[in-house]
């Protein structure tokens, strides 16, 4: 059985088939929806194994506690500009762009890409669920992207 599924099947492809802003049929192709049991794998092993959902969280889960600094996403991401937050980019500083990430809206929705691919593509991700948490494979640092329009630097 594979570990992905078809985005199709969530009701959220859509996010990446807009006109504005536009992603590639390559970039597409690059963007993998984790079945419920790999997605679920990820986000107990990298996010939560008490909270299946952001907007649950204690006080005391890492993703709160271990907050380091934070930028504005909404004013990029509302811009004709297709740059990404400095503030995230020079605290994921050490990620290539071939680094595997996971981008966690909930434990049954996890998505797999390369941190390339993000980068290309951030404006139309921020179209899925608020609150998400994304992760790099490996990687101590993490972001999550608040519906306050606000992105919290994280250290995992």
């Amino acid at each position: 059985m594979s570990q992905y599924r078809p985005l199709s099947d969530s009701g959220k492809e859509w996010v990446f088939r807009r006109e504005e802003p536009f992603v590639s049929e390559q970039d597409r192709a690059r963007i993998l929806l984790l079945n419920p049991v790999a997605g679920a794998n990820i986000w107990r092993d990298y996010v939560s194994d008490a909270y299946l959902f952001p907007d649950l969280f204690a006080d005391d889960v890492w993703v709160k506690a271990n907050r380091v600094g934070g930028a504005d996403w909404e004013a990029l991401w509302e811009s004709d500009e297709s740059g990404f937050p400095v503030e995230a980019l020079e605290h994921c500083d050490n990620w290539g762009d071939d680094t595997k990430i996971y981008f966690c809206c909930h434990a049954d929705f996890v998505i797999e890409t390369t941190w390339g691919v993000f980068l290309r593509t951030w404006k139309a991700f921020l179209f899925l669920d608020s609150d998400a948490i994304l992760v790099g494979r490996k990687k101590k640092q993490a972001l999550q992207f608040c519906a306050n329009g606000d992105v919290a630097l994280l250290v995992r």
